[in-house]
Order: structure tokens, then C-alpha cells, then sequence
């Protein structure tokens, strides 16, 4: 055996690689944490992408199998979001709407539109201004905001809301413009 020396030297040693080995633990849980939430992001892309791609899939194939069993294809209706009726010049005098709003809030209505299937690919400019137009409306206790089969033509996002299975109450964001 060896000295007092050499075992508290030993013993330090030791100390240091058991130092060593929990930094590396904690930068190996700090990257697994990393992993867990891109692996969450991704499976909720995926899931939004399978929720869009699996009817237009499934619509299309039973179209592909009615004609060719015969059957004459429908014609579709196609929309247009650009409006017909007036020229862009009219448009260029029109101002829009300025709502303050904390950083939080518009992070929270940024993400909220860049998550949204039809809104997403607007320019980065469309998407300021529709953040800067919406402005806050706060409902009560069992207030009804939305339900099913309600006319889209307005933009929701919900912020500090509380949920339960009776009511929903807190403050949202309306992106239609508010009449003074």
C-alpha cells in the first residue's frame, strides 16, 4: 500500500474523473433533451402533414378509380384570393390598422400563423401586418369564441387561456378589423 500521500492523491483523482464524468452526463441529458423536443416538433409536422395529404390522397385516388371505371370527371371551381373588382392602385392609399402588443404577444401570433397550413407561406412582410392589425378581445366565462361550421373569415389565436372541459376563458387576438 502506499502513503497517505499517494491515497489522497489517488482519492483526487478519482474526485476529478467522477467531475468529469457528471459534466459529461449533464451535456449528454442537456443534447437527449435537445433530441426529445426536435423529435416532438417533427412529430407534430408529420402529424399536420398526414392530416393534409392523407384526404387529398385518398380524394384523389377515388377519382383516379371513378374515371377509370368510366365515370367523367367533375370539373372544380377554382378561388381566388386576389381581389378582381378593384385595382392595386386603389389599394395603395388604404392604411392599416396599428395595435400595441407586448413582444410575447406577437411571437404568439407569429407562431401561431406560421403553423397554420394556409397562412405559412405569406411573406414575412404579410405576416407583420397581420400581427400588427389584430388586436386584443377578452371573453368571459362560458362565452362561446367559435364553433363548428362558423363562417372562417376571422383569425383566432388564443393567449392565456384556461381550459377545462366547461369553459374556456382568456384572451384572444381577432384579425378582423375592429369598426371605431
Amino acid at each position: 500500500m502506499g502513503t497517505l500521500r499517494d491515497l489522497q492523491y489517488a482519492l483526487q483523482e478519482k474526485i476529478e474523473e467522477l467531475r468529469q464524468r457528471d459534466a459529461l452526463i449533464d451535456e449528454l441529458e442537456l443534447e437527449l433533451d435537445q433530441k426529445d423536443e426536435l423529435i416532438q416538433k417533427l412529430q407534430n409536422e408529420l402529424d399536420k402533414y398526414r392530416s393534409v395529404i392523407r384526404p387529398a390522397t385518398q380524394q384523389a385516388q377515388q377519382q383516379s378509380s371513378s374515371t377509370l371505371h368510366g365515370e367523367q370527371r367533375t370539373k372544380r371551381q377554382a378561388i381566388s384570393a386576389e381581389p378582381t373588382a378593384f385595382d392595386i392602385q386603389d389599394l395603395s392609399h388604404v392604411t392599416l390598422p396599428f395595435y400595441p402588443k407586448s413582444p410575447q404577444s406577437k411571437d404568439l401570433i407569429k407562431e401561431a400563423i406560421l403553423d397554420n397550413d394556409f397562412m405559412k407561406n405569406l411573406e414575412l412582410s404579410q405576416i407583420q401586418e397581420i400581427v400588427d392589425c389584430m388586436y386584443p378581445v377578452e371573453y368571459g366565462k362560458d362565452s362561446c369564441i367559435i364553433k363548428e361550421g362558423d363562417v372562417g373569415s376571422l383569425v383566432y389565436v388564443m393567449e392565456g387561456m384556461v381550459c377545462n372541459t366547461d369553459t374556456l376563458e382568456g384572451k384572444k387576438y381577432c384579425g378582423y378589423p375592429r369598426e371605431e
